[in-house]
């Protein structure tokens, strides 16, 4: 790169010391409400985003526990079918649009810019913009559920009983316009991520030396880019429905109910593998970390996350065998269901290599990566079971399936999860969580979640269906309900003594090293939290293990300015230097955006007329957004 501006100020041109002062004071946020509003800072808005997300597992949970109330016995009066309704719908909305999708996008959101070696995402203000949009998605749907107007439909939404036909009050509406928000938001986040593994990986970070967590995020984007516009087609074609009067739905007008569910589910099956393939990045990255020695089958591993990924688009019909559908395409939906155990089943034998081969540490990460293991080897093969026709049109409608897809999302996701947080703690607050609660916190919880959904596998065949409120005496199911009821009381205990660890960590915890883990991987390469501008100058990649060999010497890349925001731009493949870009400071501007599209969306709910006069304000927020800035003269 050479210099057509002579008065630039390159890092190159001054110590260490004062690299830091000056990236220090460029990089970081306005102290104050009005810089906590504006910043653009990825590590704040990653922070922001899991805390989000947690809190709103929490509510779920406590739905959750509440829904488990009332089935612990038969006939209970503890809560109506109406409001039983709204917390089944609010559970299973709140869990996956709310929690699951969101919590792995913002771990991305913190974690692949320290990872692959650059200072911030590639578009700062829409990172900003998509958490502002999840934000008042989720209060949109609790403040609604306060007022007794939450969504009583399921979080599927079937039509056509969540059509205007059966479902009167604006509740469904409310269910529509949430997954509005949402699904911008994690598009605006996939897109984000994308470019910025494309095209800001440090020098020397090629393809194959990317680390295994930032591969499934990669996949992971690509598969919300794909897989999320039908389920924001549907939930459009459906309010459109309810509030405008067209007919996607209504067969008598030639509409089709059974286009709901294909939408829905071309959208809801690859969900899975949204939530399930940053686990996996997840669990590579601790089972690395804790057995001393890189993942086997590096490349084995690459294949499958894109493997499933491509896969995933194969599945969506088995969601629909008892609709009816012909025998032959079935069967292909069939062959596609297993066809998918294959690269779950390689990533698992990959890991256990690793562990067989490696110097395991048993600390709590590694407890969850291996509970993990365990859990999503019962939810797998109760998936390839539900894969097959004549099994899954026993039991598709009974608690079976409620256990299989618990298992699968809870064992799957949640275990990486809570591992990755106790592994990446300290690089998000600078501090250790305790190790003898950690302990606790994932023997109540595996013990409690086996108990409580195991045996839902038996209620399942004993023909208990999903989605009841109460079941009489006479029907078998009341001590095996009573059990499931008891073990969730123990697997709540879990999440609390979790949260209490967080919150106690956070503010007393043990100081933790940049590097507590001895890990590999360039997130540890700088301190612990890292600072306003994660590097002062950019790591250079020599393998795929970067800090593997000579920890305490990394090479470095320099010649960024230090008196404006830049970012290196880097090819896709190998990484090579290519040039640099200024990237975007502090703005209140995405937040005016995300309120001026708040308000259309809801207003939009009561009438079409939001859509015309909300535009305005929006058009008003974007000129701003995008109105050119004083920006010195660039070099090339």
């Amino acid at each position: 790169m050479t210099s057509r501006n002579a008065g630039a100020l390159r890092d190159t041109a001054f110590d260490a010391a004062e690299i830091d002062r000056r990236l220090a004071a460029i990089w970081s946020t306005t102290p104050g409400v009005w810089g906590a509003l504006a910043t653009v800072d990825h590590k704040v808005i990653g922070r922001r985003y899991i805390t989000t997300a947690f809190v709103f597992l929490a509510l779920g949970g406590l739905l959750s526990l509440l829904m488990r109330l009332q089935l612990a016995q038969p006939e209970a009066r503890f809560i109506g079918p109406d409001r039983y309704n709204q917390i089944f719908t609010m559970h299973g909305t709140n869990m996956m649009f709310l929690f699951a999708v969101p919590v792995m996008q913002a771990m991305a959101v913190y974690l692949v810019p320290l990872m692959v070696g650059t200072r911030n995402v590639a578009f700062p203000r829409l990172n900003a913009f998509s958490y502002w949009m999840y934000l008042a998605g989720g209060l949109l749907l609790w403040i609604a559920f306060v007022l007794d107007t939450g969504p009583d439909v399921g979080w599927f939404a079937y039509v056509p009983l969540s059509g205007p036909q059966y479902a009167a009050g604006k509740r469904a509406d409310v269910w529509a316009q949430m997954i509005t928000f949402t699904e911008v938001s994690a598009l605006a986040v996939a897109v984000e991520i994308v470019v910025t593994i494309f095209k800001h990986r440090a020098p020397g970070m090629s393809l194959d030396r990317i680390p295994l967590f930032v591969w499934s995020m990669l996949v992971t984007s690509f598969l919300v880019i794909l897989a999320m516009p039908a389920i924001m087609v549907a939930s459009t074609a459906l309010i459109l429905d309810r509030l405008v009067e067209t007919h996607f739905f209504n067969p008598a007008e030639g509409g089709d109910v059974l286009l709901w569910q294909h939408l829905f589910w071309f959208f809801g099956h690859p969900e899975v593998y949204i939530i399930f393939l940053p686990a996996v990045g997840m669990v590579s990255t601790i089972v690395a970390t804790f057995t001393r020695r890189p993942v086997f089958g590096y490349l084995a591993m690459v294949m499958a996350l894109i493997a499933t990924g491509i896969l995933a688009f194969g599945l969506w019909v088995h969601h629909m065998f008892v609709a009816g559908l012909p025998r032959l395409g079935e069967s292909f939906f069939t062959a596609s269901s297993m066809a998918i155990a294959v690269p779950a089943g390689l990533q698992i034998f990959c890991w256990l290599a690793t562990i067989w081969a490696g110097r395991p540490i048993f600390k709590t990460p590694f407890l969850f990566a291996i509970g993990f293991i365990v859990t999503f080897v019962i939810g797998g093969l109760t998936g390839v079971m539900v894969a097959s026709v004549p099994f899954d049109t026993q039991v598709h409608d009974t608690y079976f399936v409620v256990a299989h897809f618990h298992y699968v999302l809870v064992g799957g996701a949640v275990f990486p999860l809570l591992g990755a947080l106790y592994y990446w703690f300290p690089k998000l607050t600078g501090r250790l969580m305790s190790e003898t609660l950690g302990r606790w916190v994932f023997g109540l919880i595996f013990v409690g979640f086996n108990l409580t959904f195991f045996p839902m596998h038996i209620l399942g065949l004993q023909g208990m269906p999903r989605r009841i409120y109460t079941y009489q005496p006479e029907m078998p199911w009341s001590g095996l309900n009573m059990f499931i009821s008891l073990s969730a009381v123990i697997l709540a205990g879990g999440f609390l003594l979790f949260f209490i660890d967080v919150i106690r960590s956070a503010r007393t915890g043990a100081v933790a090293s940049s590097n507590p883990w001895e890990a590999s991987t360039l997130e540890w390469a700088t301190s612990s939290p890292p600072p306003p501008y994660n590097f002062a100058r950019l790591p250079v990649v020599g393998g795929l293990d970067p800090l593997s060999d000579r920890r305490d010497v990394l090479p470095v890349a320099a010649g960024l300015r230090v008196d404006r925001r830049e970012l290196l731009v880097s090819s896709i493949v190998e990484a090579t230097p290519e040039a640099r870009e200024t990237s975007s400071g502090d703005s209140i501007w995405p937040l005016l955006a995300a309120i001026a599209t708040t308000a259309t969306l809801i207003w939009s709910i009561f009438t079409p007329w939001a859509v015309v006069w909300g535009s305005i304000p929006i058009a008003i927020a974007l000129i701003g957004w995008f109105w050119p800035k004083g920006v010195p003269e660039d070099e090339s």
